[in-house]
């Protein structure tokens, strides 16, 4: 008998206490190990339109929602018992007749007209509004079942306007919602895929993303362990597609906030240790903070085979870059930010040259140490891409001059800086017949330097499958935009952009969306799209909010988050951000205020069950919740007046206040159901840009 667990269940186990779910997690596994034990309390549920639905006893008032047959045993659904008996009834399993997928239909609530009799007195008819035009009407009902839509769906489909549609949407299959909203918002859906006869339903990949088979009890345990992370299990079909393709070079996928990048690099570099069991493969990301949070999630992904940990390493872009290093060349000895400032400082000074110590460093940080220029004619010659402060070259030879003196200071010293480690990596391994790894999938690759980028196309650039990158422009916040091509990464032909965005309501994302501009290029012209981006639930409109003192917003947040534990969410489901480690007492006061335990998130982002996380933007990415409070939004905190005074060049001015919209971005896009964003008079101007 095949054991079953759907998406739905997952759900519902995620919004019940822990000692609930103990109870159901018990259950589930008796169920596994024995589906026809007589010890368990079957009830067949006879108000239930699908009469394979059975609920199983889980405690005094929590029922297991269960889907049986001959061959099968699904876990359905799990809450107290008349919710639990509410669900299953209007619900059904069916297989799609066009597309021969399993999926859930709900069944359609039938509305009798009432009748007003002629003694009730009727209010005089006001002029109705213009009725607003059908979104489907003349769509074929066969391209409608291509689509996934339940033939019983059809008449209200058809009747769908703007501002019915996302209501609807709510009661239909995933892959007919998604479909259907992309129609709408002017893209052209691809029909599903349909199964041959007598194809298994639940093999369809529409099929596969809600439903899966249960091999054995780690599996089940692996799935149970996590209901919020449905990743571990549920893959959607677009998803699996971009992981399991063979690319003849290196290859990106790309997408909003939400639409599931990291998840697709997990597996991705899942899946080529799986294929080969020889090859050894490196997942790596911006920062050991990311790569801390990537660990996690990969222990759990393959907290059943063990032996793929052994050939699949994580680390962050840098703690590689040293290992390597120093298995090569020997440790290296780094020279940080702060020591390369003062070298420039002191050979400026030396020179009698006053050019500004913020101009020199970023100078040296985005041309000079990035391109690793080794004389004069490269640095008069180079293109400085995104410094828009004009140069004449009498002007550039003084500045070498102090770069010069600066680059032989360090090698008397024996210091390197992380941009020559990794340049210096990238020749070594170019001469190399055999790599230290066989796949490298990075994820945040937007924030991937010039330097490291030259390294992983010298470790798998060439190769097929040798090196896969998961980015979005959107959240670039540490990096200056530069050419990929000129370091030897095309990925021509080899981009994907994923529209799907499964983890934010349509009201949070699409709000969240006026921070950044409908279409973000790289410096190379490929461009990402947020156009046709969709959101496939719903949910309250975020709240943007303003007061007249810090004290204010402190009770204001304490009363916002009060009211969501009052809705039953739990403390570790509610997040709060802010800009910097200046701000987080307000954070603090906010989650005090309203009586809940919280931890302050350091480097390694680990959130703790019953507390709410409290953090700044920069340990966000990664991270998601029920519902998040973005504050201390104000003027001069967002964007950041510290790293305005600082700017030396009109482009980084620029880079300033895109960088740090970015981080507002990246904050706002953690929360699932509930955002609030706030800040004290005068507020930030981005709390207007999230408003409009």
């Amino acid at each position: 008998m095949n054991f079953l667990i759907a998406d739905t269940f997952t759900d519902s186990l995620a919004r019940l206490s822990g000692d609930e779910q103990k109870a159901v997690k018990t259950t589930a596994f008796d169920l596994q190990l024995n589906p026809v034990n007589p010890g368990m309390s079957f009830h067949k549920l006879d108000k239930a339109k699908d009469r394979n639905f059975w609920s199983v006893r889980a405690g005094s008032d929590i029922r297991l929602i269960v889907h049986k047959t001959a061959g099968s045993l699904m876990l359905c659904y799990a809450d107290h018992h008349d919710k639990a008996y509410q669900w299953a009834e209007r619900r059904k399993l069916e297989v799609h007749p066009k597309t021969g997928a399993a999926q859930f239909v709900e069944v359609r609530e039938r509305v009798e007209e009432i009748v007003v009799p002629v003694h009730v007195a009727v209010p005089a008819p006001q002029l109705a509004a213009p009725a607003k035009p059908m979104l489907f009407a003349d769509v074929a009902d066969d391209v409608l079942l291509s689509y996934g839509v339940p033939a019983e769906w059809l008449a209200d489909v058809r009747r769908a306007d703007e501002d019915s549609l996302l209501e609807l949407a709510d009661h239909l299959p995933a892959e007919a919602a998604e479909a259907l909203l992309e129609l709408a918002t002017g893209g052209q859906p691809q029909p599903a895929a349909g199964a041959a006869a007598g194809a298994d339903p639940f093999a369809h990949p529409d099929a596969q993303r809600r439903f899966r088979v249960m091999n054995n009890v780690e599996e089940l345990t692996r799935a149970l362990d996590f209901p919020w992370e449905k990743w571990t299990v549920f893959l959607h079909p677009a998803q699996r597609e971009l992981v399991e393709r063979d690319y003849s070079g290196p290859a990106r996928v790309s997408g909003s906030a939400g639409t599931g990048k990291t998840i697709v690099a997990l597996h991705r570099a899942v899946f080529l240790a799986r294929r080969n069991p020889e090859a050894r493969v490196l997942l790596a990301t911006f920062s050991e903070t990311l790569a801390h949070a990537l660990r996690t999630r990969l222990r759990r992904l393959i907290s059943s085979e063990p032996s793929l940990a052994e050939r699949l390493e994580v680390h962050a872009m840098n703690a590689i870059g040293e290992r390597l290093y120093e298995r090569h060349f020997g440790r290296p000895r780094i020279g940080g930010r702060e020591t390369i400032r003062e070298r420039l400082t002191q050979a400026a000074e030396a020179a009698g040259l006053n050019f500004g110590g913020n101009f020199l460093l970023t100078e040296w940080e985005d041309v000079v140490d990035a391109w690793q220029l080794a004389d004069w004619e490269a640095y008069r010659d180079v293109k400085r891409l995104g410094r828009k402060t004009r140069l004449p070259e009498a002007r550039r030879a003084a500045l070498w001059g102090v770069f010069a003196v600066v680059r032989e200071r360090l090698a008397e010293e024996g210091l390197v800086t992380r941009a020559a480690m990794f340049s210096r990596l990238a020749t070594e391994l170019a001469g190399r017949a055999h790599p230290p790894f066989d796949h490298a999938v990075i994820d945040e690759a937007q924030d991937v330097s010039v330097a490291q980028l030259r390294f992983l196309a010298a470790l798998g650039g060439n190769r097929p499958n040798g090196l896969f990158l998961a980015g979005d422009l959107g959240q670039r916040i540490f990096q200056q935009p530069f050419s990929w091509k000129s370091v030897g990464v095309d990925m021509r032909g080899r981009s994907r952009t994923l529209h799907i965005n499964y983890r934010t309501s349509h009201q949070i994302r699409s709000q969240a969306d006026r921070l950044l501009g409908p279409e973000l290029a790289d410096v190379d012209g490929n461009a990402e799209s947020r156009r046709g981006t969709v959101s496939v639930f719903n949910g309250p409109t975020p709240r943007i909010a303003v007061f007249d003192s810090a004290e204010d917003e402190i009770a204001a947040v304490a009363e916002w988050l009060s009211g969501l534990r009052k809705d039953e969410l739990m403390p570790h489901e509610l997040g709060i951000f802010v800009r910097s480690e200046a701000e987080i007492a307000r954070a603090c006061a906010a989650a005090e205020g309203a009586g809940l335990p919280f931890k302050v998130l350091d480097q390694h982002v680990e959130t703790v069950s019953g507390k709410v996380a409290i953090g700044t933007m920069h340990l966000a990415k990664g991270l998601e919740f029920r519902a998040v409070a973005v504050m201390a939004c104000d003027d001069e905190v967002i964007p950041s007046q510290a790293r305005i005074e600082a700017v030396a060049d009109d482009a980084d001015l620029e880079e300033v206040y895109n960088t740090e919209r970015h981080l507002l971005y990246v904050a706002c896009t953690r929360a699932r159901d509930h955002l609030l964003a706030s800040g004290v008079r005068p507020a930030s101007e981005f709390l207007n840009d999230l408003r409009t």
